[in-house]
């Protein structure tokens, strides 16, 4: 039990894909799920949000090895580029002024490390997708033919709304297992003297940006983030996107046969945005110098076709 209420029992957490689901609310064909709660006057209010004009990135930087196959040449013969056909090796020109390089990266952004979004197609309960339809649409050659994440190719403008959990806590960092409740959110909403509203998307610090910049990656299956009970709380409040400085769920969840709740009601039922490991260090250093917890936020996916996600670079402006 926390403080203020009753943790939700599993059978709870398993209504909430009915209590709580979004299909056929934007009608039986819609692919955006909770980005339909950000609307053109949602967009202009969010550009109001900057006040300062400071803008930081919410994104880890990708390693290269450790997250990354990356291979290098100087003469890309093989490149779709106009010209490079034509031009000899090492990969300058004849008069050896212009000169160029070509890479191809490998990588897996799902997982703990690399800051991503995820789109509503890459969990499935009992074998179906948000808006009801069927994990068969996924293709392990073409990937998915439904809720992608080019469904987002405009790209996601919102209002963002940092809470932060540790910062309330009085904690350098959530310790791993450690969850965050309803109250938890509304407490941070009631010191940093901001209130989530429609179409805002939320970014959860538990501080783990902070043990990873200085302690390093954590080891593991257990780690700080949403609990369940936080569910009903974002449904209401209407949230088109939450991220973390974590991959979202607390684990363990605390439920039996409930490996990641957060994941499954949000992407299935509710068709909730997420965006995954986040650094939310220099985010909230900012909001704290400048008193201002709520921000322009700027998401742009990857048009990856068929994808379930993409690797972003969050930006929020102060």
């Amino acid at each position: 039990m926390t403080a203020g209420r009753p943790l939700p029992t599993q059978d709870d957490v398993l209504g909430y894909f009915n209590a709580l689901s979004n299909w056929g609310r934007w009608g039986d064909d819609d692919e955006l799920g909770t980005l339909n709660h950000i609307t053109d006057d949602i967009r202009l209010a969010a550009a109001r949000a900057v006040r300062h004009g400071r803008s930081v990135s919410c994104a880890w930087e990708v390693a290269v090895p450790q997250d990354m196959e990356r291979s290098t040449t100087t003469c890309p013969r093989t490149a779709d580029m106009p010209g490079a056909e034509d031009m000899p090796a090492p990969g300058f020109r004849d008069d050896h002024r212009f000169g160029f390089s070509f890479e191809r990266l490998g990588f897996t952004f799902h997982g703990n490390t690399i800051t991503h979004i995820d789109s509503p197609c890459p969990v499935f309960w009992d074998g179906t997708m948000y808006n009801g339809r069927s994990h068969s649409l996924v293709d392990a050659a073409t990937g998915s033919d439904w809720a992608a994440v080019t469904a987002a190719a405009n790209g996601i403008i919102t209002r963002g709304v940092l809470l932060d959990i540790a910062r309330v806590r009085d904690v350098p960092w959530l310790e791993p297992g450690q969850g965050v409740f309803p109250e938890d959110l509304e407490e941070a909403e009631r010191r940093q003297g901001v209130r989530v509203r429609s179409g805002d998307a939320v970014l959860l610090r538990t501080g783990y940006g902070r043990f990873r910049h200085e302690v390093g990656e954590a080891t593991g299956f257990m780690q700080a983030g949403w609990h369940a009970s936080c569910l009903p709380w974002l449904y209401e409040r209407e949230v088109a996107l939450i991220g973390a400085d974590t991959p979202q769920d607390v684990q363990p969840s605390g439920y039996e046969n409930l490996l990641m709740p957060v994941h499954a009601v949000s992407l299935v039922a509710m068709g909730l945005w997420m965006l995954d490991n986040c650094d939310l260090e220099v985010c909230a250093t900012t909001a704290a110098e400048l008193g201002q917890w709520d921000f322009h936020l700027a998401v742009a996916p990857v048009r990856f076709a068929g994808a379930s996600g993409s690797p972003v670079n969050p930006i929020a402006t102060f």
